[in-house]
């Protein structure tokens, strides 16, 4: 029976290490503003600041190789389509504010997530501070073993309003190359459509539009180690990832019937998704040196297209399950729920229905949902705890078997018919010697669950609960009030709990160590963990009160022990 609580122990102590190994939440969670339906949403124009490189000069007419037009000779060349002067193009679209520059037919400046803000409380940029000069801008032109006369990602572009509200045309041509690109808008959204054109003298001429350098909250602690590259192969169903250390030695080339690639972090995704059902998407790791510091560390990128003419939509913004679903189905795949999902998923549902529907506090929400998961798995207590009230009466029958087999080695053949003895008095009084395990076990997977929703579930981040400032890191207090009354529960827990048959002195004086050792745990995980099992705890203490009065421990049953004859000398 004591085997019980060290094996759960011990299988808690790898969860929790393993989870806190793979999710590594924020040191401070950026601010979520509620968004306004009714906000204003515009484009606008204005210069940029002198460039740090040329732009690519303007072909001269009557200078192209091409022909000069004249009557029998060649076809004179397209006239140049070049703008003069680099113009920034700024979008709000109520929910985003995007800075795009005519510099490379709109590439990006900036884009901020309005609804969000970064560790020092300003308006997050999802676009990192890292790669700005050091990588093509975000939604650069990307080529595969191909050089082109001219570098795109230099040229001006012509840029024109589109017919149908928040959009914008990018165009340039030299005469030989010509390139267009046209990005859609829409209001309260953070998707945007876009369309991608190059040839060269009237071929076709496949491209990606890339995105590297990191894509997220670039303000959080190691920003760069939970930042990868992701596509969801539809054909298997399933979200593949790649490390950005994958790609240092070069972009890797996959191809298939991708629903979107992208970049994620934690909390924010990055997706392309293809208009046809076959895409090529290249991954990147690029080596950048981490603002502020003097590290150098490899950082997730992505290109996606192939083709020609490309026709893509582009997501760029929280992990939000209601905002994934609105914005395209295929999204909510961008949220990992783990080795558990089939528990993480409807855990969070019932507490985001509990949230919006009952309590709205996150806090609350758990409180409650904690409750009816414990009101679900009652019957299995209460098994348990029957079972554990006949094994305490028959404790002292278990310490004639043991008494019995004293002193014998743990390879003597004999030693199997103390097993056999206590199996047959637990059969005999109706015990399942493993009956006490299964509420336990139970508790594993939803532990993880708690963890997996605390750790990616962007609803959750700043969420507060009495003197609790975010539910998904420990308390900001001196000492923290949560995983004090856990410890209290856990020894409470532990006092009212019958002791099993058989335990020696020195067994039970370890086992109220492990009241420590879980306090100790629980003292440095979000407290939106500790809430759930502090939560638990208290239910399960009114669960053995009532118990205990109810059921009082049975007579203990008496059998007779035949002691082992000794072998003769």
């Amino acid at each position: 029976m004591e085997s019980r609580f060290l094996m759960f122990f011990l299988l808690m102590m790898v969860v929790l290490s393993v989870t806190q190994y793979f999710y590594k939440p924020p040191v401070q969670p950026p601010v979520q503003k509620k968004t306004d339906p009714n906000a204003p949403a515009s484009i606008t124009t204005t210069k940029a600041e002198p460039p740090a490189t040329p732009a690519v000069p303007a072909a001269k007419p009557g200078t192209s190789k091409a022909g000069d037009g004249k009557p029998g000779g060649p076809p004179a060349a397209p006239t140049p389509v070049q703008a003069t002067e680099e113009l920034i193009v700024n979008v709000d679209t109520g929910v985003a504010k995007v800075a795009l520059s005519n510099r490379g037919g709109g590439t990006v400046k900036s884009w901020i997530l309005t609804n969000f803000t970064e560790a020092a409380g300003k308006p997050l940029d999802v676009v990192n501070p890292a790669s700005k000069g050091a990588l093509p801008p975000p939604l650069s032109y990307e080529f595969k073993n191909q050089k082109l006369p001219v570098d795109l990602n230099q040229a001006l572009f012509t840029k024109k309003p589109t017919e149908d509200g928040l959009g914008v045309e990018f165009e340039y041509s030299n005469g030989s190359v010509t390139a267009k690109r046209t990005y859609q808008f829409k209001k309260a959204s953070y998707m945007v459509e876009i369309t991608s054109e190059i040839t060269q003298n009237g071929v076709m001429l496949p491209h990606y539009l890339g995105w590297r350098g990191g894509f997220g909250d670039p303000t959080v602690v190691k920003y760069y180690s939970v930042e990868k590259t992701v596509v969801y192969d539809s054909n298997k169903g399933k979200l593949e990832s790649k490390d950005p250390k994958d790609s240092k030695e070069g972009p890797i080339e996959s191809s298939g019937n991708y629903g979107f690639a992208g970049i994620e972090d934690q909390y924010f995704g990055l997706a392309f998704l293809p208009k046809n059902s076959s895409v090529s998407e290249l991954s990147f790791g690029d080596k950048l040196k981490v603002v502020g510091t003097e590290d150098e560390e490899y950082h997730a990128g992505v290109a996606v297209g192939g083709d020609g003419l490309n026709h893509l939509a582009l997501f760029a913004g929280p992990k939000d399950l209601d905002v994934l679903k609105t914005s395209n189905p295929k999204l909510e795949n961008l949220i990992e729920w783990g080795f558990f999902g089939i528990v993480a998923k409807p855990l969070f549902l019932g507490m985001n229905w509990t949230f919006k529907n009952v309590t709205h506090n996150w806090g609350w929400a758990i409180v409650l949902v904690t409750v009816v998961i414990n009101l679900v798995l009652f019957p299995f207590r209460l098994t348990s705890m029957k079972s554990a009230k006949k094994s305490a009466a028959l404790a002292p029958e278990m310490a004639k078997i043991k008494e019995k087999y004293k002193g014998m080695s743990m390879r003597d053949p004999k030693k199997a018919d103390e097993n056999a003895e206590v199996m047959a008095l637990y059969k005999k009084h109706g015990i399942n010697p493993v009956g006490g395990c299964l509420p336990l076990m139970l508790q594993l997977p939803i532990l993880w669950a708690f963890y997996t929703v605390l750790a990616n579930i962007i609803e959750m981040r700043g969420a507060s609960w009495l003197w609790v400032h975010d539910l998904t890191r420990p308390e900001t207090l001196a000492i923290r009030l949560l995983p004090v009354l856990l410890l209290v529960t856990q020894f409470l827990t532990q006092r009212m709990t019958p002791p099993s048959p058989g335990m020696d002195p020195a067994q039970q004086k370890m086992m109220m160590f492990m009241p420590l050792i879980f306090g100790y745990i629980f003292y440095f995980q979000a407290s939106g963990l500790v809430l759930y099992w502090l939560t638990g705890n208290l239910v399960g203490i009114l669960s053995q009160y009532v118990t205990n009065k109810m059921m009082p421990a049975p007579a203990p049953a008496v059998i007779d022990v035949k002691p082992i004859p000794k072998k003769r000398k």
